[in-house]
């Protein structure tokens, strides 16, 4: 069975939930458990898991659920995963933690895309699943909500060091999100009376003391300047020592920075900035594209006129020139796997392996010696067999490699020069990407 891959794609926003309530051990795994998958089957709208992960893969069903739970114990902790299958896709994960450890159940869950839930009545099966599941297992604080928002809100450590936050977790109200849940203990601190008269589209004072706030009437429009007046009243309400008009202005600001921009790249790198941006986190996207919107790749340095062109100076041109090919041959049997495509050296081959090495982050990724010996140098043939196999280059033979020349048309271009300048850092891969040099010399080939 093979589910939809949730991670490792395209980042893009979606609804995420983290949810940690209390369950009693001692009980049978199975009547313990069951109001929790009940509400999950009950309203888990269009978005149902049809697939459970223990140590294999099964299709849900509660026999499946019970085993995987069972073999994936492993000491004071077990666990499972639910996927789907088709879209849109699921990413949930199910703890219990076990005594000596407190008894605690954990999720979290994950739906994509978020614009899955534009619809109020959608929204509202997914809180009452989440209104389910705090009546029956308490929470001290639960919270589902953009996960890129959640991203730029500095969730869960809100500026706060690692230790301090693990002490005390969410002591105060640090943040307010589309869905939360105030455990009693938290209601106390802020005070009931005024958690109870928050203004929000939902609140309601659950059984055990919790209570559930809900400030919109739907999670995929919480950018909104009306969902972020109504987020911004929530929390000033409940957080009286904050301002008010600091809060608004500090959600605006993060849906400027979630806000769609146009790509207007330069041309010779568009294809590669594309790339790049797929690559970035959904919540860092459109201000990388903002940022490579205006950066202007530098022009290449690496090129002589022709006229000034160093000749020749090696014995046996013919074996230099297979020296060239060989050292290309390394890229290949480095790449091949990654970039299938570096077979066929051409200016597509050239993105391809420009992006990759970007994602590697290859110069800082790898022994700086290792590169100097081996990366450069097979780089800078493999670029300049590109511009002999695509451009009708000549390769201009010479002892030193960083001499060595291809010519095309009026200028000479320097391969290797420019592989050490592209090598020198994650920056300079763009700066000095293969595929910019490529298209000027493209456009100076006559």
């Amino acid at each position: 069975m093979k589910v939809l891959k949730f991670h490792g794609v395209k980042s893009e926003d979606y609804l995420w939930l983290s949810f940690k309530g209390a369950f009693d051990p001692r009980a049978a795994r199975e009547t313990e458990l069951e109001p929790f998958f009940h509400a999950l089957e009950a309203h888990a709208d269009g978005w149902m898991p049809d697939a459970v992960e223990g140590k294999r893969r099964r299709k849900y069903a509660r026999a499946a659920l019970w085993k995987a739970l069972e073999e994936a114990r492993d000491g004071n902790l077990t666990s499972l995963g639910l996927y789907r299958t088709q879209w849109p896709a699921l990413d949930m994960t199910l703890w219990l933690w076990l005594p000596p450890q407190p008894p605690t159940l954990e999720v979290w869950l994950n739906v994509k895309p978020l614009s899955f839930f534009a619809e109020a009545e959608r929204c509202r099966h997914f809180v009452e699943m989440v209104r389910a599941w705090a009546c029956r297992y308490p929470v001290p604080h639960a919270i589902a909500h953009s996960s890129d928002d959640t991203e730029l809100a500095g969730f869960p450590d809100f500026g706060r060091d690692k230790e301090t936050w693990y002490r005390d977790g969410f002591d105060k109200v640090y943040e307010v999100g589309w869905l939360n849940v105030f455990g009693p203990r938290l209601v106390e601190t802020v005070g009931r009376e005024r958690v109870l008269s928050t203004p929000a589209h939902r609140v309601e004072e659950l059984p055990n003391g919790c209570v559930l706030l809900m400030t919109w009437p739907t999670a995929a429009d919480f950018a909104s300047d009306e969902a972020r007046l109504a987020q911004a009243r929530a929390h000033a309400h409940l957080r009286p020592d904050l301002d008010f008009d600091t809060l608004l202005r500090t959600l605006r600001e993060r849906s400027a920075t979630l806000a769609p921009v146009e790509p207007r790249f330069h041309p010779d790198v568009a294809p590669l900035l594309s790339r790049v941006v797929d690559h970035t986190a959904s919540h860092e996207r459109q201000r990388t594209i903002s940022g490579l919107n205006t950066w202007q790749p530098p022009e290449p340095e690496e090129w002589r006129p022709a006229d000034a062109a160093l000749p020749p100076d090696v014995d046996d041109p013919v074996r230099a020139l297979e020296h060239y090919g060989t050292l290309a041959e390394h890229l290949v049997a480095l790449l091949h796997t990654k970039v299938p495509s570096v077979f066929d050296e051409t200016p597509e081959s050239l993105t391809d392996v420009d992006f990759y090495f970007w994602r590697e982050n290859f110069p800082r990724s790898r022994l700086r010696e290792n590169i100097e010996a081996y990366a450069v140098p097979a780089i800078g043939a493999y670029l300049g067999e590109v511009l002999v196999r695509n451009l009708g280059g000549r390769w201009i033979p010479r002892q030193k490699l960083e001499e060595a020349q291809v010519r095309v048309g009026s200028r000479v271009w320097l391969p290797f020069v420019r592989a050490r300048h592209y090598m020198a850092s994650r920056q300079a891969l763009l700066d000095y990407s293969l595929t910019r040099l490529y298209r000027v010399a493209a456009r100076h080939r006559s």
